[in-house]
């Protein structure tokens, strides 16, 4: 049966309100409107308002709520309308959940989940069309992952709430109306390791989020012309998987890292520089990136494409890589 992703996530919360008494669904339109994006609807009508809650506009009060009930003892869901606002609660994320744990030598656990809209492509306009993962992936006491395939967005929320510290769950806006089928048998995914979507000997190809199917489309392309290129899925940004990262540029000997944030400062330059320390004699080229233009993205539709990574832009930085990079 085929699912959209948003149905997949709708169905990943309901098991987890069945499932644990503890857990409930707090943020904006989640309740009586259904979620910004659909997510939520029906949910309150089948578990009740304690269970679904809407909350006023204030992203700094609702998260701490979230903060607070988790250390009582409570599971909470946090939806984020859009990763955007997610920084007018940075204070209660980087200073409270985040550190919590540390603070108290352990004695403290903050079980918080916040799920958040990310990325651009749908004409949002600037202030709506952050890609601001790298940000929260630098700070320690957070778990970061990036649900991009029907299956970890219909698997992951679970791993999510089974951890002790507080994780954040990024799902990129323009995967909502994906549709597919999800994978028969499997009950669970993690929150810690990185998977190859796409097996290949030249080149790989790493991302995350979105981006995963403008690389699968970039393969694609580039497989017309005889270069076989691999594409890994990172799904973890905090914690990277390194052994996944270097085995696969260990075997291709080759690297493009394709990231919707800016370049300047990102996930991708971290990646970049972890194969450099650990897989630096592997290497037959420079590790290559493909990142959002370095302007706040552009409202305009032909400008908001060309400043985002493309299949085109993808498979244009593999052949330079191949032809102007090669080794011995």
């Amino acid at each position: 049966m085929r699912i959209a992703y948003r149905d997949a996530v709708r169905e990943a919360i309901r098991d987890a309100l069945k499932a644990d008494p503890r857990v409930f669904l707090m943020g904006e339109d989640v309740g009586r409107y259904g979620g910004s994006y659909a997510v939520s609807k029906g949910l309150l009508e089948e578990f009740g308002p304690q269970r679904i809650r809407d909350t006023p506009l204030s992203e700094s009060a609702f998260v701490g709520a979230g903060i607070g009930a988790a250390l009582g003892g409570l599971r909470p869901i946090v939806e984020i309308m859009t990763v955007n606002f997610s920084l007018l609660a940075l204070d209660q994320i980087v200073n409270n959940a985040a550190t919590l744990s540390h603070m108290s030598g352990g004695q403290l656990s903050v079980p918080l989940v916040i799920r958040l809209a990310t990325g651009a492509g749908r004409q949002l306009g600037a202030q709506h069309s952050h890609s601001l993962e790298g940000w929260y992936a630098h700070i320690p006491g957070l778990r970061i992952a990036v649900p991009a395939t029907l299956d970890d967005a219909r698997r992951m929320l679970a791993a999510a709430l089974a951890s002790p510290d507080p994780v954040l769950l990024f799902e990129h806006l323009y995967l909502y109306n994906m549709e597919g089928e999800l994978t028969p048998g499997l009950e669970r995914v993690d929150l810690e390791h990185a998977a190859i979507r796409r097996a290949g000997r030249d080149v790989t190809l790493i991302t995350y989020g979105w981006s995963l199917y403008k690389c699968l489309a970039a393969a694609a392309t580039l497989a017309q012309e005889g270069i076989d290129a691999e594409v890994l899925d990172l799904r973890a940004l905090r914690p990277l998987d390194d052994a996944a990262i270097m085995a696969s540029v260990r075997r291709t000997r080759r690297a493009v890292i394709v990231d919707e944030g800016w370049r300047s400062g990102s996930l991708s330059a971290e990646v970049a520089t972890r194969i450099v320390e650990q897989a630096f004699y592997d290497l037959d080229a420079p590790v290559a990136r493909v990142c959002t233009a370095e302007v706040p993205v552009p409202y305009a539709k032909h400008l908001e494409a060309a400043a985002l990574p493309s299949p085109e832009t993808i498979a244009a930085a593999v052949r330079n890589l191949l032809t102007s990079g090669a080794g011995g």
